[in-house]
């Protein structure tokens, strides 16, 4: 075989290295597959591999990635080298490629000696069964298992197994469209399409390798819309910030009021950012300098030194009792609240910001998770006077 250059991504260095796992998953355009299929390519024409490509169901050889390894053999000119059967990939040098389901093929897989390399397509979808049957038949010295995957749901057996858990000796890399050298226009152009039409969580989950969520514990998730717009005419800029401790960010954001919807338009977001760094982290907020900025006042001292350097219009909000619960019924009161793509962690903690679940009854709990939310704590700090306070009225009979 002639000598023959195949390029991969930086990010795939890893999937060289001896690892008895290694995890590849992510969104949509990440080159997940293309990746694993020209690695497994190379290191069958390196040294004899019988390499089983797996997923939960195959109903027909239609269903592998055959067709995928096929095509990749042909753009990388490795013809010469591998002899593309109907059902198999077969080497010059003993290498060969085997495709079957899982599910429906237990005592063909049980059965199967001398597997060196396992990929296992659509990984999400492999139940806790199969993964009992199919780990222990990859018993070879060296042997790896390979996943490819979009995570579907937190609890899933292969989330808990390989994201959520996973072993000690795997190799674990999360990758996405914007990671990926080769992501083409005509799909970029898509992606575009489902961020503007596709409420957050969706287009996370698509696009972003995110878990589903559970819609009815999302705080905002109905209401968060990804777009472009212009503030002209619109009410504000209203001002808020948040400060962080440990690995809390410190925040701050910009947003507008127009229609009855509300707009996030810009945010900065800092982690184990310094008291004397936190102006220079202010300023990549426009305007934030001239306006008020409404801040958590359990940091005085963060305050006044703020006011001292450049942010002299720096000031506390008022607290009190049940002030998060209405803060956020005025978020919620919002027709929809409209972000800029670029406001990244917004969009991320909108997607995110929470209410507990119990644990067993599945049942969404009255209260707030304690993460994802310091974007919205300086949201509502922002909007603190356009928050109208419950006022208790008490009947006195004389």
């Amino acid at each position: 075989m002639s000598n023959t250059t195949i390029k991969l991504p930086t990010w795939a260095k890893p999937l060289r290295d001896r690892s008895r796992y290694k995890i590849l998953y992510g969104g949509r355009g990440g080159g997940k597959s293309y990746a694993i299929a020209d690695q497994l390519l190379i290191d069958g024409t390196q040294e004899p591999h019988r390499i089983l490509c797996a997923r939960e169901y195959q109903a027909s050889i239609k269903d592998s990635v055959h067709r995928l390894l096929a095509d990749r053999i042909e753009h990388w000119g490795l013809g010469e080298f591998y002899d593309i059967q109907r059902d198999t990939i077969l080497g010059r040098n003993g290498t060969a490629f085997i495709f079957r389901g899982v599910r429906h093929n237990v005592q063909s897989i049980k059965s199967m000696s001398g597997l060196t390399r396992v990929w296992v397509e659509e990984a999400q979808t492999v139940s806790e069964e199969s993964w009992r049957i199919l780990i222990p038949t990859v018993r070879d010295e060296g042997s790896e298992i390979w996943l490819s995957l979009n995570p579907n749901r937190k609890e899933d057996a292969t989330s808990q197994r390989f994201i959520e858990s996973p072993p000690n000796d795997a190799i674990t890399i999360k990758i996405n469209w914007d990671g990926n050298p080769y992501f083409p226009e005509t799909l970029d152009l898509e992606r575009q399409r489902d961020q503007a039409r596709l409420d957050p969580s969706t287009y996370a989950h698509i696009w972003e390798g995110a878990y589903l969520e559970n819609t009815q514990a999302q705080i905002l998730a109905d209401k968060i819309k990804v777009a472009e717009y212009s503030t002209e005419g619109m009410d504000g800029p209203y001002y808020g910030a948040d400060w962080g401790f440990s690995q809390d960010p410190t925040t701050l954001v910009r947003c507008w009021v127009s229609d009855g919807n509300l707009y996030v338009d810009s945010e900065a977001y800092g982690v184990n950012i310094d008291i004397d760094r936190t102006p220079e982290l202010f300023d990549q907020v426009d305007g934030a300098r001239d306006h008020v900025i409404r801040a958590d006042s359990a940091r005085p001292e963060t305050i006044s030194y703020l006011q001292r350097h450049g942010y002299p219009r720096i000031i506390g909000v008022k607290k009190w009792a049940g002030s998060v619960e209405e803060g956020i019924q005025h978020l919620r009161s919002y027709r929809q609240i409209v972000i800029k793509p670029r406001c990244k962690h917004a969009i991320e903690e909108g997607r995110l910001y929470s209410y507990k679940v119990d644990r067993l009854s599945g049942d969404v709990l009255p209260t707030i998770v304690d993460a994802h939310n310091h974007i919205w704590d300086a949201v509502r700090y922002a909007l603190e006077p356009l928050i109208r306070r419950r006022t208790d009225i008490i009947a006195e009979f004389i």
